[in-house]
Parts: C-alpha cells; sequence; structure tokens
C-alpha cells in the first residue's frame, strides 16, 4: 500500500433517492481525504449530508439510492465491491460509531458476547483468544473494571461508558478507517470531552484515519486535524483546521464561526 492509499478518498460522491420524477440529491458530488493519522472533521447543520456521507462508505445505504462517485480506500473503489466482499471490509477494516449506541449494541446479549461474536466472525480465533483481546481493548478505551464490564448488559452503563464500549467494538477488528457520528451528542460537557480526548489518543496511538461527523464546529475546533463544512449536499469548504477557524472563505462557514463563543477559535490549540 502507498502513502497515496492509506486513510479514504471520496471523489465525486453524488447520492439521489427517489424516484425520477421525484429525486431527491443527498449528496451532489462531494470530494473528501481522510488521510491516516488524522482526525477529519465533517460538520454542517442537520440536514447536510453528513451522516449520509459516513453511511455511504459503510454501504448501509436505503436500497432506493441511487449512488455514483468514487469511495477509495487502500486502492480499491467501495462502490465497486459485491455485497460478500463489502462485508470484508464494513466492521474490519471500516468500522463506525453511532449517536447513540443502544442503537449499535443489542440489549440482551453481554458485553463479553457482543464484543467477541463480532471479532470471532472476521478473524476466527478461539473463544479465549477473543475474550483476552476484548479485554484489551476495553483497557484502551478506558472501561473501568474491564473483566466486570465483559459480564455486564448494556443497560448497566451510563451514556459515556457505553459510548466507550461502542468504541471498542469498532475497534476490535483493528481497523484503518473509524467513523464517529455524533458520537459526544447526547453526553453532558464533561464526559463529552472524556470522549474526545479518547479520540484523539486513539487517532495518535493506532495511526487511524477518523472522519468526525458533527454539527458543532466548537468540537472540531479542538480535535480535528482537517475540516471540511457541508451544507445542502455539497462541500462548502475545506481545509488545515487552523485555516478554516481563523480564515474561512465561505460565508456560510464565516456565520458558524461567528456563532461561537470566542475562547473556542482562539489560537491553533483552541479549546472548547
Amino acid at each position: 500500500m502507498t502513502a497515496d492509499d492509506s486513510g479514504l478518498r471520496i471523489r465525486s460522491l453524488r447520492v439521489t433517492i427517489g424516484r425520477d420524477d421525484a429525486e431527491n440529491d443527498i449528496l451532489r458530488g462531494i470530494d473528501l481525504e481522510v488521510p491516516a493519522g488524522q482526525v477529519t472533521g465533517l460538520a454542517g447543520e442537520s440536514g447536510s449530508g453528513k451522516t449520509m456521507t459516513g453511511m455511504s462508505v459503510m454501504g448501509l445505504l436505503p436500497a432506493a439510492a441511487r449512488v455514483s462517485g468514487q469511495i477509495l480506500f487502500e486502492g480499491t473503489d467501495l462502490l465497486e465491491l459485491s455485497p460478500a466482499r463489502l462485508n470484508a471490509y464494513r466492521g474490519s477494516r471500516i468500522a463506525m460509531v453511532f449517536q447513540d449506541p443502544t442503537a449499535s449494541l443489542h440489549p440482551m446479549l453481554s458485553i463479553e458476547g457482543q464484543l467477541t461474536d463480532h471479532y470471532r466472525s472476521h478473524t476466527k480465533v478461539s473463544k479465549a483468544a477473543a475474550r483476552k483481546h476484548a479485554l484489551e481493548v476495553l483497557e484502551k478505551v478506558q472501561v473501568p473494571d474491564p473483566e466486570i464490564a465483559l459480564r455486564k448488559y448494556p443497560h448497566q452503563f451510563s451514556g459515556g461508558q457505553l459510548q466507550r464500549i461502542a468504541i471498542a467494538s469498532a475497534l476490535m477488528c483493528s481497523p484503518s478507517v473509524l467513523i464517529a457520528d455524533e458520537p459526544t451528542t447526547a453526553l453532558d460537557v464533561t464526559v463529552q470531552a472524556g470522549l474526545l480526548r479518547l479520540l484523539r489518543r486513539l487517532c495518535d496511538d493506532l495511526g487511524l484515519a477518523i472522519l468526525l461527523v458533527t454539527h458543532d464546529l466548537g468540537v472540531m475546533s479542538s480535535l480535528a486535524d482537517r475540516i471540511a463544512v457541508m451544507r445542502n449536499g455539497e462541500i462548502v469548504e475545506a481545509g488545515d483546521r487552523y485555516q478554516v477557524i481563523t480564515a474561512p472563505t465561505d460565508p456560510y462557514t464565516r456565520s458558524l464561526i461567528d456563532a461561537l463563543p470566542a475562547t473556542q477559535t482562539t489560537g491553533p490549540e483552541a479549546t472548547p
């Protein structure tokens, strides 16, 4: 794999849903770079197409959706893969964390069962090896008492801890790309800050290419290396975090920046 193939590259991605006489353009030919070892923020208001971008990468679009363009991962166009081949990538090489962790964790299965079943389905390792790996990953995402946590069920955790477990599930197969779709929206400020620090550390330690989807440009100012701003299915601005935050060229981006508290936009290491 060459350096140019690392991470994720989206080229002229277009997604349309609906009949020919009443079609709705969700994504309108977007281009996006998600380099390895960096957090790429995708910001914009609700309905701008942020989540649909992540779902396109994962191959989780509605059946009626029509897709064109390219989604390049390690030199492979994911849009050209058969469902079986895409399944080999999804959840293994490319993983996604959703806003609501309860939507991706089964309420009737233990944490051990959910982490190890997912891992063994991709790797075919023994139950003992899968359990050992699950403990290691729970420690990596800083879930307290991993041995005890494995025996518990989702309803026995707080929202913040549950989101860390969802991140652990996404990391079980050591993916190269992690898509985080509004992962901190439903959490209080203190818990949110802890999760953002976790994502930053995972990116740095594991060399992940992280696509962080959020409506909150303030979150981007504290975490992302690069920022892309979406509006109405198009990327209206993209670049280095500091450049986008301090010298935006698009009026819509400027309006988002102007709405932020001053403490979120002062200097390259701005923090919320």
